[in-house]
This record gives C-alpha cells, sequence and structure tokens, in this order.
C-alpha cells in the first residue's frame, strides 16, 4: 500500500538539541492596466529593519567599491551584503511572464520600454539611479531609510545532510520590493547577476540552459495551485559564455517571491552561535513576512494534542497573556508551528502532482513554503516512488518518495536553530534570559520542551500534510467526499497499479477525468477502456520496449475502474448531468500540458541552437492555462487583448502526448 509507506516515510526523528546555541494562496491580479516598472512602488523593508555586512554598512560604501572587489569571502554579523548586479553588454529580452506582469501591477506595453530591459537585465538600479537612495527612501513602514540599493542574502545549509557551511546569494541579487495593488508584497531579485560574497567557488552567472527550465516551471506551479517562486522575464546575456560541462551561453532570470528566506538563514546563525541575531530574523519573519504575530496558529491548548486543520491558522492567543507556566507555547513556538505547517502543505501538493525538486537542502527550503531555486527538477512520467530527477543522487535521497520525510527532517533543523526560543517557554521575553541565554542549570528543562514542540509539530505536520494530500488525491480522482477506505482502496491501489504496469502519472488522471461512467458498467467494458492508459506503440516507441499491455494488466486496471465508478456514482448519481459535471471538475484539476524533461529540452534546442524566440511565448501561454484542451486559435479567460492567440496545433499536440519512450525519467545535474 504505497500510500501509507509514503505516510509512514514522513517520520519524526528526535530533533538534535544538546549542544543548543548560547497557503498559499495564490496572489489577486491588480485591477487597472498597471504602470510602468519605473513607477510601480518600490520599499526596501528586508534591508532597512536588518543588519547589513559591516565591509559595505551604507549602499554608498558598495557602490564607490570597484565591481570586482565584491568577491567571495566569509560575512559575519549580518544577514545581507549590499551589492549591484555587474552590468550586462546588448542584453536581450527573450520572454516575459504575462501573469507575472499583472501581479506585479507592470503595464503590458512596457516591456517595450529600455528602462523594462535595462531593470531586468541588472543595468538600472531602481531607486539609486533615480536619485531617490543617495538622500532618502521611504521604507515599506512610512520611515526614512538609506536602503534603495540592491543586496544578496547570508545563509548557510545542509546539503544531502551534511553540513555546507556558509552559502548565501552565489548569484542571485535583489533589486527591490513592490507592493501591488492586492497589498501583495514581492521581492523582485535577479538570479544570474555576477559575484557576490557568497558566490564561493563559482562565477555568479546562470546558462540559458537552466534560466529557461526555472522560467517556465516556477510559473506553471503556481498556475496549478502549487506554491512555488515566480518569474518575471528572461533575458539573454549574448556577449557573456559561462563554463559549467561546456561553454553555454548566459541569461538572468528575474524572478520574485513574497519572500526568499529559507532555513538556511538559520542554518548559519546557529552554526556561528549568533543567538541575538536569530531572535532578531525569527521576529522579521513573523511581523513582517508571515503578517504580524496576530495572524500565526492559534496556541494549543493542550500541547500534547495537535491541531488537524490543512490550513495555517488564523486565530491567535497573544503571548502576554500566557500566565506564567514556563511550559506554556510561546508565540516562536506559534511561527515554527506556521512554517511547518505552510511546508506541509506545499509537499503535500508536490505529491498530488508527481513533482520532484531534486536538491532539497535546507538552503532550498523556504520558510514561506514555497517552491523555491529549481536545478534538477521533474515532473513524473510513468510512476516511479525511487524515482529522483537529480542524477548525482546516488541514494535517492530527494526521490519522489522521500520529499515529505526530507522536508520534515529540513524542519527539525530549523527546530534546532530555534530552539533557545522554543524552550524558554513564557519565559522567552524575561530580559534576564534574553540578555544571558541559557544556563547551565536550565539547559535540560529547555532542551526537554523544545524537542516537545518539534516532536509535537511534526505531528501536526503529518496531520497536514495527510490532509492535504487527501484532499488533493480526491479531487484529481472527482470525488466530492473523502472517506478513510479511499486511501488503501483508491489511492494506494491507483498508485501500486501504475508502478507495476508503468502507466504515466499525469496522463493517467487527465484521461480518466473524460470517461463517462455510464461506459464502466461491467468489466469487460472496463478492460476495454483500460487500454486508454497504456502508452502506444507508435513511431516514437519503435523498438523500445513497452508496459506490459496483456489481459492480466487490463484486468488490473478495469477491477480498479470498478471500485472508482463506484465511489464516483456515490458521489454524484447517476444522471449523464452529474456525470458532466463531474468531468469538468477533473479537468479543471488535472493538466493537459505539463512541462516535462524532454520538453523543456526541446525548447532549450529550439532557443539555443535554433535562434527561435516565439516558441518561449507558446510554452508559456500552456504554463499558465496548463488545463485546456488546446491553446491554438483559442481566446482564454483572463487574457488580455481578447484576440484569438496564434499558436502551433502539432507542437502542442506532441507536448501533451505520451511521452517517448526513450525519453521518461530524464535526470540532470546540479550545473546550472
Amino acid at each position: 500500500m504505497l500510500c501509507r509507506q509514503l505516510l509512514r516515510r514522513a517520520s519524526i526523528p528526535r530533533p538534535r538539541l544538546v549542544q543548543m546555541a548560547a497557503l498559499h494562496a495564490k496572489s489577486a491580479p491588480s485591477p487597472g492596466g498597471g504602470a510602468s516598472i519605473n513607477d510601480i512602488p518600490k520599499s526596501w523593508n528586508f534591508t532597512s529593519k536588518l543588519p547589513p555586512d559591516s565591509t559595505f554598512p551604507t549602499p554608498a560604501d558598495s557602490h564607490k567599491t570597484p565591481r570586482d572587489k565584491i568577491g567571495p569571502r566569509q560575512v559575519r554579523d549580518a544577514l545581507f551584503t549590499w551589492v549591484r548586479p555587474e552590468t550586462v553588454e546588448n542584453p536581450e529580452l527573450l520572454a516575459v511572464s504575462p501573469a507575472a506582469l499583472r501581479d506585479l501591477g507592470i503595464e503590458a506595453s512596457d516591456t517595450k520600454n529600455p528602462d523594462f530591459i535595462a531593470t531586468l537585465a541588472g543595468n538600472k538600479i531602481q531607486g539609486w539611479e533615480d536619485g531617490a537612495s543617495s538622500k532618502e527612501v521611504d521604507g515599506a513602514d512610512g520611515n526614512k531609510s538609506d536602503a534603495g540599493y540592491p543586496w544578496a542574502q547570508l545563509y548557510g545549509g545542509f546539503q544531502f545532510g551534511q553540513w555546507a557551511g556558509q552559502l548565501g546569494d552565489g548569484r542571485a541579487i535583489s533589486l527591490f520590493e513592490t507592493t501591488n495593488q492586492a497589498g501583495v508584497r514581492y521581492e523582485l531579485q535577479l538570479k544570474g547577476a555576477g559575484l557576490t560574497p557568497y558566490s564561493r567557488f563559482a562565477d555568479g552567472k546562470a546558462v540559458l540552459r537552466s534560466s529557461i527550465r526555472e522560467f517556465i516551471v516556477s510559473e506553471y506551479l503556481n498556475a496549478l495551485g502549487i506554491p512555488s517562486t515566480r518569474a518575471l522575464g528572461l533575458v539573454l546575456t549574448p556577449e557573456v559564455k559561462v563554463r559549467r560541462e561546456t561553454m553555454e551561453p548566459g541569461a538572468i532570470v528575474s524572478r520574485f517571491a513574497q519572500s526568499w528566506l529559507r532555513i538556511g538563514n538559520f542554518d548559519i546563525l546557529r552554526a556561528r552561535g549568533e543567538r541575538d541575531m536569530i531572535r532578531k530574523l525569527a521576529t522579521y519573519v513573523a511581523e513582517d513576512v508571515l503578517g504580524g504575530w496576530e495572524a500565526l496558529p492559534a496556541r494549543l491548548e493542550d500541547p500534547d494534542k495537535p491541531t488537524s486543520s490543512p490550513e495555517p491558522g488564523r486565530s491567535v492567543a497573544r503571548d502576554e497573556v500566557q500566565g506564567p507556566d514556563e511550559s506554556a507555547e510561546n508565540r516562536f513556538a506559534r511561527l515554527y508551528r506556521e512554517i511547518v505547517r505552510r511546508n506541509a502543505l506545499t509537499v503535500a501538493r508536490w505529491q498530488a502532482y508527481g513533482f520532484m525538486n531534486g536538491v532539497l537542502n535546507t538552503d532550498n527550503t523556504s520558510l514561506f513554503g514555497l517552491s523555491i531555486d529549481f536545478g534538477p527538477f521533474a515532473f513524473m512520467d510513468n510512476f516511479d516512488p525511487a524515482y529522483t530527477p537529480n542524477h548525482d543522487d546516488y541514494m535517492l535521497r530527494y526521490s519522489y518518495r522521500n520529499q515529505p520525510s526530507i522536508i520534515w527532517w529540513n524542519l527539525v533543523r530549523l527546530g534546532e536553530s530555534l530552539g533557545e526560543v522554543l524552550g524558554a517557554g513564557a519565559r522567552v521575553d524575561d530580559p534576564k534570559f534574553v540578555e544571558d541565554g541559557v544556563q547551565e542549570a536550565e539547559a535540560d528543562g529547555i532542551i526537554a520542551r523544545a524537542e516537545k514542540v518539534i516532536l509535537q509539530a511534526g505531528e501536526e505536520y503529518k496531520a497536514v500534510f495527510l490532509a492535504e494530500y487527501k484532499r488533493l488525491m480526491g479531487a484529481r480522482l472527482g470525488l466530492r467526499t473523502s472517506r478513510e477506505s479511499d486511501f488503501d482502496d483508491l489511492f494506494s491501489s491507483l498508485l501500486d497499479t501504475m508502478e507495476a504496469l508503468e502507466l504515466d502519472f499525469n496522463l493517467f488522471f487527465r484521461r480518466l477525468g473524460g470517461i463517462r461512467t455510464a461506459h464502466l458498467d461491467t468489466q469487460e467494458a472496463r478492460e476495454v477502456k483500460a487500454g486508454l492508459f497504456f502508452p502506444k506503440n507508435d513511431g516514437t516507441n519503435a523498438g523500445a520496449p513497452t508496459p506490459r499491455e496483456d489481459e492480466e494488466a487490463r484486468k488490473r486496471v478495469g477491477e480498479w475502474l470498478g471500485k472508482w465508478r463506484t465511489r464516483v456514482v456515490e458521489d454524484w448519481g447517476e444522471p449523464e448531468a452529474a456525470d458532466e459535471e463531474r468531468r469538468a471538475a477533473m479537468r479543471a484539476v488535472n493538466p493537459s500540458f505539463v512541462p516535462r524533461g524532454w520538453v523543456l529540452d526541446e525548447i532549450i534546442r529550439r532557443v539555443e541552437k535554433d535562434g527561435e524566440r516565439e516558441v518561449l511565448g507558446r510554452a508559456m501561454r500552456m504554463a499558465l492555462h496548463p488545463f485546456e484542451d488546446g491553446w491554438d486559435g483559442r481566446t482564454i479567460a483572463g487574457e488580455e487583448g481578447g484576440e484569438p492567440w496564434k499558436g502551433d496545433k502539432e507542437e502542442e499536440a506532441r507536448w501533451v502526448a505520451e511521452v517517448p519512450r526513450f525519453q521518461r525519467a530524464m535526470q540532470c545535474s546540479c550545473s546550472s
């Protein structure tokens, strides 16, 4: 029973605290036509409230330093460094995301503005070059601060389970924050913009290959409803050649997110014993990233009984009224629980849609619960729970089946970093405790309370993960209600069948949604319909072994279809009208287009080798509207202009069809 096995793998390891150191919700589109990138509101809240690298205490100190002098080194007692992008000669804007323009409040026509391209290439520093930052700029809270300048974050991380030391934004530089008319604040960042103090032995660049992959997949995940960082535009840097396995063309992805903070931001502080900085950063995350302490989940009245709600809570119990009980859950424990719950929701959605991030290190695990930093990622082709898209992941640490337990492992590392404030209970704000930290006589008690909070959060993680996974899998199967028996009778038995018969994970759901229950009345009819789910032995698969489609295989799929039909009829009834409604509901949650590895490789080849540009726009349109039956010649709700889109029907048909046999389960490296 594969589903049960996956859940059991999300076991709760005990945190190591002995060495304790002294929903998403998709953003609403901005109303109105938008503004130019020069005129959208800008803030530098992150840099105005957190401590900078002391080598460059102000933007002016960084700006007057020759760009080639701001290179790799160890940075301490700080959370970021002021650093500007490297200048790019002759940048070419390859593509933009219309959805990103809308959500950032940027006018679509602004993409023709030289300042738009200059900003996305890093050649124009918004705010500073307008003269504001050389004087003063308005902070997000209305206060004045000399903060209008780009920056790179400091963080560390556990990579493949081993401590890797200082990492940080080695090729990413944030430009500014902007708040759209819906009240959502995003931080705009350039990936591939040049050396920073965190580049280590690298060059600070990004190659076109990986930039195209991130550009498409981040917008696709958001369109699916999976929390993700976003992509605004893709810029080719034609004068820049980047050495990876070979010499490759360089590129810059302009990307944005509600927050780029990750577990690794706390990892490095814990490793260095910077306890004051941990408290400062945790307070910033709660107050400025997650909406304030009052927006965190309510305090558990009984710490031994976790809540089971799949959504982040929005009721609150203020610490000030908790009383003197030292074991009481404090606000930092609620902050930790919020981060845990957000990540549980996200990994449940990855599992339900067969998405894998091949490098789930702690520096690639978002505090906001976003899918972040796309290297060797993939979507499942033929279902294989042991599949990993990372060909360097020899131990399958980041395979599909391990993702829930690995995200929890990372969250335990976060709990260890926050251990002092988690274990302090109601004493967390006692001046002596804040000043002196954990004393030897009280260490055992604080460690025990912190471990209890972490273990309790682990139970909450499992509950939230399971509830969200069941909800999405039920929706993908067209169910209106949830039953405990669904887990074994439908979910696990389906995944076991997919694995045994090598059936395509996403195509199965899409094709299932097109079947009428009236056509599944008998076992014989169900075995006939089972043929829909086996790949055709056409020209793309000639000469290759194909999944077993014999009498026994059809019988197995047919038996599952019988159980599924029974549940669907129980939920929807027999009438044809109800069946049509159910089919429409399934089409709305089961994508037709999936940016699989072979599709992305084709797009990369056509852009890089053949000089095509329009293919990026067509691919992005499919990524932004993945549930459509077709795109060529159609006007899709929510698109601007109202004119039918000229696509490529042959291209669309290939990209949504069965994966060529020799291009299934592709893997790639971490190099980008």
